[in-house]
């Protein structure tokens, strides 16, 4: 197989020989490297390389170029390989223009010239690059196809199973040519949807996602029966924890029911994490953590839900929802929240037919040209509308008080307010929805005066409310009156441990009244509900599960 190529552009002879050499010097054992003076001569040279059969890993190009900038070309350039990471080059001045960027052209980094020395500022960047875009299945050799209906509430669960467990697929409507083809090859009828062709060939007629999931090269089943550490919940605080507990040698398995990251994983861009001043993706920064996890050794098992907990002298047990159970030495709770279901007369029979809960980015392109509605006035709300802003003709967000700033973070809102056909409802909250088999209209109501209106629309996103998902936990853990775990000081009342608890301490500082049971990120009662605090809690609980062991 031919090198992969890395293609640099820039129009200064200067710095597209340095840029090029530099590039070439680390990695050209590996890649070729292509240098272009200029984004017309670059689309011909990318051209070439696909009709060549060729791939492309990393474009680096500059901004400041005539007749065509470097984010022009990387916009262009997508067409072509999509799967290419992109990077600008740009001056100091222009640093606004790149971070615009971030969202125009999907940016994954930019870099400041000069880049001297290459070691510290080229190398560890393009390094992390090549590392994603190795990781990428690359979906022109196999992809997995979806078959299904716009308006099919499973078609859609499909889809978005596949795409939070970033797994590529095509997706193909039952009534295009291809998608009648497809499904009558596999002699299933068009009212049997979705059909899921997988890169073997296989047919799954309407999957149940554990079906799905162990078809598509998902991990399913634990490898043993006793572990060190057992994380439930697969957010940021259980990738956290994942990572810090496999990385300090503890056997360590990751169990969750749908998908990695979480809500956290369903946004467009998190600005506010830190160590990305340029912003990152929920996908990105779920499937880097996912890698880093496994690259230490964590198992990660998916599609697998936990229905309950119960301690078995020093072990703990979890229990499966098929009847199967783990043994571990600790558990770390870290299951999260989910977005409170609206209530309203339709929504229930609408979802997934035009309602949707959380940012459903499979639907995003679905969206160009339409109007968009948005309930909700917390963060995730706002990266929703950012992100839905590059599709619709019109996004509205609808809250129920009288401004963002309550719930919505500063840097947030003054996003929004830049971006055209982004605009705010105060005081409106959903009183009803309609349509036959999909989303057709909405009624919306003043909650001061309970004025209604009717609006015509196909999309409605909701993001209301986190209610803790912690059922399965009741009369094992103890709780607080909305559900979420209560841990450590918050157990010790008057100097009086919690009812039950045996050993001569107290709890450590995220652990559940169940001694070696601990709660981390959004689940904990009084948790910040924030990326970086959920990530924090999942490496502090791993440093007390250590303690906790050490004393066992």
């Amino acid at each position: 197989m031919t090198k992969p190529v890395i293609v640099t552009v820039d129009d200064d002879p200067v710095v597209s020989r340095a840029v090029a050499r530099d590039v070439r010097r680390r990695y050209g054992d590996r890649y070729r490297v292509v240098r272009a003076g200029s984004g017309p001569a670059a689309l011909d040279a990318l051209r070439e390389i696909k009709l060549r059969g060729e791939r492309v890993a990393v474009l680096l190009a500059d901004y400041r170029m005539p007749e065509m900038n470097g984010i022009q070309f990387l916009e262009s350039a997508m067409d072509l390989f999509p799967l290419a990471r992109r990077v600008l080059l740009t001056a100091y001045a222009d640093t606004e223009a790149a971070i615009d960027a971030i969202n125009l052209v999907d940016l994954d980094h930019y870099l400041l010239k000069p880049w001297n020395p290459p070691e510290e500022q080229l190398y560890p960047v393009i390094d992390a690059l090549l590392d994603a875009w190795l990781a990428t299945p690359d979906g022109d050799i196999a992809e997995t196809r979806v078959i299904g209906h716009r308006w099919s509430a499973p078609s859609f669960a499909a889809r978005d199973f596949l795409a939070r467990n970033l797994v590529p697929y095509r997706y193909l409507q039952a009534d295009d040519p291809e998608g009648e083809r497809l499904l009558a090859a596999a002699g299933v009828d068009a009212s049997e949807l979705p059909v899921i062709i997988t890169t073997d060939g296989e047919t799954l007629v309407t999957p149940t996602e554990t079906e799905l999931a162990a078809h598509v090269g998902l991990s399913t089943t634990p490898t043993g029966d006793f572990y060190d550490l057992v994380v439930v919940g697969a957010g940021p605080a259980g990738l956290g924890a994942a990572v810090y507990g496999a990385s300090e040698g503890l056997r360590t398995v990751l169990v969750e029911q749908r998908a990695t990251g979480g809500q956290a994983g369903q946004s467009s861009r998190i600005e506010n994490y830190l160590g990305f001043p340029d912003g990152v993706s929920g996908a990105q920064l779920t499937e880097r953590a996912r890698r880093q996890a496994l690259k230490f050794g964590a198992e990660l098992l998916t599609t697998r839900e936990v229905v309950g907990l119960e301690p078995a002298g020093s072990s703990r047990l979890l229990r499966f929802g098929d009847g199967t159970c783990l043994a571990t030495h600790a558990v770390v709770l870290a299951t999260g929240v989910s977005y409170r279901m609206l209530e309203a007369p339709g929504l229930a029979e609408l979802t997934g037919s035009g309602v949707f809960y959380g940012s459903a980015s499979t639907e995003a392109p679905s969206c160009s040209g339409e109007e968009v509605y948005i309930v909700g006035g917390a963060n995730s709300a706002g990266q929703a509308a950012v992100h839905f802003a590059r599709y619709a003709s019109r996004v509205h967000i609808l809250i129920r008080g009288g401004d963002l700033r309550r719930s919505m973070s500063q840097y947030l809102i003054e996003q929004i307010e830049r971006i055209g056909n982004i605009e705010v409802h105060t005081y409106v909250e959903v009183a009803g929805a309609e349509g036959a088999g999909r989303l057709e209209r909405l009624t919306l109501r003043d909650p001061r005066s309970g004025e209604t209106r009717t609006i015509d629309t196909s999309w409605l996103f909701i993001f209301i409310g986190a209610q803790p998902r912690t059922d399965w936990l009741e009369k094992v853990v103890h709780r607080d009156e909305r559900g979420f775990v209560l841990t450590g000081p918050d157990l010790v009342t008057a100097g009086e441990r919690p009812a039950g608890w045996a050993l001569p301490r107290d709890p450590y500082y995220l652990e559940s009244s169940v001694p070696g049971v601990f709660a981390a990120g959004d689940v904990r009662s009084e948790s910040l509900k924030r990326v970086a605090s959920a990530v924090g809690e999942g490496a502090m609980a791993v440093a007390l599960v250590h303690r906790y062991l050490a004393a066992q």
